[in-house]
């Protein structure tokens, strides 16, 4: 497959800035792989798809204020910091990304916060943007970790907004979050409320959670046409006993899996083994999947909407099948703009999700779905 074939016409103004007031209000776009059919619902009605025992994976990763913004020593030249990876707890070691980073040289020190409270030297280059700093604070270690937080900001895409609201810190975080390491949220999980969890467990349905620290990388734009050139950044992954037992059941008993996102979907590919089971693991995955591949270990699958030519666009094809989403789609004709991208949370206007599309069709049927919109997919 090539990287043209992924496009679509786009604007900005697509992109929903708010998330709807009701996580679950989002709509929802259900696409069905056997007929093709597809569905114009409401992100809470998901559940009328499936029955008591079928099991939705969620991805429990915690979103933590990456972003921070100081100044260069001597100089005082705006600097702008995101945080990706803690490298080491006692020498309070740092992978970061700097902007603008052609003036951030190793030795260098910068500093955060109004009364330059947290200072840092620059002690290796990663990449162009990358860099390893060494953070100065004087106190412990927890004094540090929430003096550090405390400065930083929800690491919102400046695609959605340039500027952050107290409001992104609840509501670019899924509300079962629990393991901190996420420089972006999970965003399929995002629609999923305490009422829609709590109807979930009513009728039956099972939940399971896996854990994968959703990185920059998951923005990173593919620069290959080729696509079986291009790499994708690593990222950590946690497939638990308890998990494995938990799908490993559901799948053995003949009840669905449900991806609930991309990331969800990596690590499970990631985990499978090739009878289509999957085993305890715990690492890093760089996989990207792209049609055609063979997906063994989810029967069904949530995501938003996508950008053009991203590799989550280009997964969620492949789940749908590109080849019969290349035919020209009916999508309602009071819907008239194109989906909001995987990253975008949604409020004050409706917002759509949609269920297995892919493709060209995947990429016109979502040009012409509402703005506020999320994708959910099924088999």
């Amino acid at each position: 497959m090539k990287l043209s074939q992924y496009g679509y016409e786009f604007s900005e103004d697509m992109i929903a800035k708010y998330p709807t007031v009701n996580r679950d209000d989002a709509r929802l776009m259900v696409l069905h792989r056997d007929t093709g059919e597809i569905e114009h619902r409401i992100f809470k009605d998901i559940i009328e798809y499936f029955d008591e025992k079928d099991m939705f994976v969620f991805n429990d990763t915690k979103v933590f204020p990456a972003r921070l913004q100081g100044c260069k020593e001597k100089t005082g030249a705006d600097i702008e910091i995101f945080l990706l990876r803690e490298l080491n707890r006692e020498l309070r070691l740092w992978d970061v990304l700097v902007d603008p980073a052609r003036k951030i040289r190793i030795g260098n020190k910068l500093y955060f916060g109004d009364d330059e409270l947290m200072g840092a030297e620059v002690i290796d280059n990663t990449t162009s943007r990358g860099r390893t700093l060494r953070f100065l604070f004087d106190g412990s270690y927890e004094e540090f970790k929430e003096a550090l937080y405390a400065m930083g900001e929800t690491p919102l895409p400046r695609w959605v907004r340039e500027k952050v609201e107290p409001e992104d810190e609840e509501w670019y975080q899924t509300i079962y979050a629990k393991h901190e390491g996420a420089v972006a949220a999970p965003t399929a999980g995002l629609h999923f409320s305490k009422h829609l969890l709590k109807r979930m467990e009513i009728k039956g349905i099972d939940s399971s959670f896996i854990t994968l620290h959703v990185g920059l990388g998951n923005f990173r734009t593919v620069d290959v046409e080729d696509l079986s050139k291009h790499k994708m950044d690593s990222e950590q992954f946690f497939v638990t006993e308890k998990a494995v037992e938990e799908i490993n059941a559901a799948k053995s008993n003949g009840h669905k899996v449900v991806a609930i996102g991309t990331t969800v979907m990596r690590a499970m590919e990631t985990a499978v083994t090739v009878g289509g089971k999957l085993k305890p693991m715990e690492g890093w995955t760089n996989k990207f999947i792209f049609h055609p591949y063979q997906f063994t270990s989810a029967d069904a699958m949530v995501s938003n909407f996508h950008l053009p030519y991203s590799t989550q666009l280009m997964m969620v094809a492949a789940f749908g099948g590109y080849a019969s989403s290349s035919r020209p789609s009916r999508a309602p004709t009071a819907s008239t703009t194109a989906p909001a991208p995987s990253t975008a949370p949604v409020r004050r206007a409706k917002s759509s999700s949609s269920a297995t599309r892919t493709g060209s069709r995947y990429a016109r049927a979502w040009r012409r779905t509402s703005r506020r919109s999320s994708a959910a997919r099924l088999s």
